[in-house]
């Protein structure tokens, strides 16, 4: 869970790039205070650096002024594609009797060190472009709907988001996850 010298510079390299570029996600923030934060927190620059491994392409979407936090969200136009054909939770691979896939939502996204987006994330992500309009994305699940077996995911069609539900051991090539950091 440690990155190189040079694994550190490339991935602060892309990062800024991508600010820079979408500047829209993050008025009033500047990228030398993040790239701060950043240097301090190794453990989160490695969180970082597996968003972007998998293809998330995180980037800082807004600034906590309580916390003293940076959040970055995948801001991926799909949703990522090396974390997909995924079930939700462990509970649900565990439950799967055949064609098991390699991991879950839940449990990649802890491995990681990120947290899937709630529903209200999601939807606040929205806000700055159209996201997921050929795949879908887990999202956070009520422990109302987990406790059924059920699961729920968004996208984006017909310029709405819409949320939907699925038994939480199911799996999809177009399904994967988004995820949030805050640094």
């Amino acid at each position: 869970m440690e990155l190189s010298p040079e694994q550190c510079k490339e991935l602060l390299k892309t990062l800024k790039a991508r600010f820079e570029k979408n500047i829209a996600y993050h008025k009033g923030i500047a990228w030398e205070l993040v790239q701060e934060k950043l240097e301090a927190k190794s453990d989160k620059l490695w969180s970082l650096y597996e968003m972007e491994r998998t293809g998330g392409e995180p980037d800082v979407v807004g600034y906590d002024d309580a916390t003293g936090e940076y959040t970055f969200i995948d801001c991926s136009s799909e949703s990522p594609k090396g974390r997909r054909s995924v079930c939700y939770d462990r509970e649900a691979l565990e439950s799967r009797k055949e064609h098991k896939p390699e991991t879950s939502a839940v449990d990649m996204a802890n491995s990681m060190g990120i947290e899937l987006l709630t529903e209200a994330q999601y939807r606040e992500l929205q806000t700055l472009g159209s996201f997921d309009l050929k795949t879908s994305s887990w999202v956070k699940t009520p422990d109302s709907i987990r406790k059924l077996g059920g699961a729920v995911f968004c996208d984006r069609r017909y310029d709405t988001v819409f949320l939907y539900h699925n038994g939480a051991d199911s799996y999809y090539g177009v399904r994967g996850f988004r995820g949030i950091l805050r640094v």
